[in-house]
């Protein structure tokens, strides 16, 4: 934590001239142009962390902002294809009468992708060709450049004439989405891993990591996480030297954190 902490603390010292990076100080950053969006939300503000909308151009930020909300659906209909059918169960009947194929016979996850009927993919990419070129519900002339989001259809009991509520929901919806798309990431990485997208780590037998998960630092809710690799090879000796590097580091930067934080709470020698 210290680690993440004390690098978060130079970053923030350096662009405002604050340890706690005061954003207020940071006058000339051209984030600041994009600072009263949908999707600036408490804790982080506007968050950018790649640098894409460095350079401050609008027409950029705005083709980036459909780009994110149709992902974020997207993402957050395919979290729940996943979730759904192991809690309710599937559809009765057939999904390809001619085929003799039940939808109780469509595995969830990824194994899916082989069962489906080539007529099926068939329809599924000309639904997607549909809504790329049409925006899903009606003609965008302008690529819903004016009104990020807005494809003609007004859901019922969420649309709204309410322009503070309906900002609160819009928000929602970015957030939401965003959840959704790490969600649905995380849920395939586990499915190609453990053939469950709950990624039960028991399944995944041929893991070089088994051989550490037993050590210190192997702590809930992440279990052994080297999300790098650095252990795939399953070398004891090089994960006891990274073990000695790793708790050196951290004693230093929970000193260096500390040594931030105490003069601006207790004041100076």
């Amino acid at each position: 934590l210290a680690m993440m902490a004390i690098m978060g603390m130079f970053f923030q010292d350096g662009l405002t001239g604050s340890a706690y990076g005061d954003w207020a100080l940071y006058t000339d950053s051209p984030l600041r142009a994009f600072e009263n969006e949908l999707g600036v939300q408490a804790p982080t503000g506007f968050w950018d962390p790649v640098g894409f909308t460095k350079d401050g151009d609008v027409e950029k930020f705005k083709r980036r902002r459909v780009t994110e909300i149709k992902h974020g659906r997207v993402a957050m209909l395919a979290t729940m294809g996943y979730i759904t059918p192991e809690l309710t169960g599937k559809f009765p009947g057939y999904l390809s009468p001619a085929a003799g194929l039940k939808f109780e016979d469509i595995p969830n996850g990824l194994a899916a992708i082989s069962k489906v009927p080539g007529a099926g993919w068939v329809q599924i990419v000309l639904y997607a060709l549909f809504c790329e070129s049409t925006g899903g519900f009606g003609y965008n002339s302008d690529g819903q450049r004016s009104d990020p989001g807005n494809c003609g259809w007004r859901p019922p009991l969420l649309a709204t004439e309410d322009k503070d509520l309906r900002r609160k929901r819009l928000n929602a919806e970015l957030a939401n989405g965003r959840l959704a798309m790490m969600a649905i990431i995380g849920m395939f990485f586990q499915d190609g891993l453990t053939g469950s997208a709950w990624g039960d780590w028991a399944l995944y037998t041929d893991s070089p990591m088994r051989a550490f998960e037993n050590e210190l630092g192997v702590q809930a809710p992440t279990g052994f996480w080297d999300p790098v690799g650095f252990t795939k090879d399953g070398d004891v000796e090089k994960f006891k030297r990274r073990r000695v590097t790793e708790i050196k580091h951290g004693r230093v930067a929970m000193l260096a954190t500390m040594g931030y934080i105490t003069p601006e709470i207790t004041g100076k020698f």
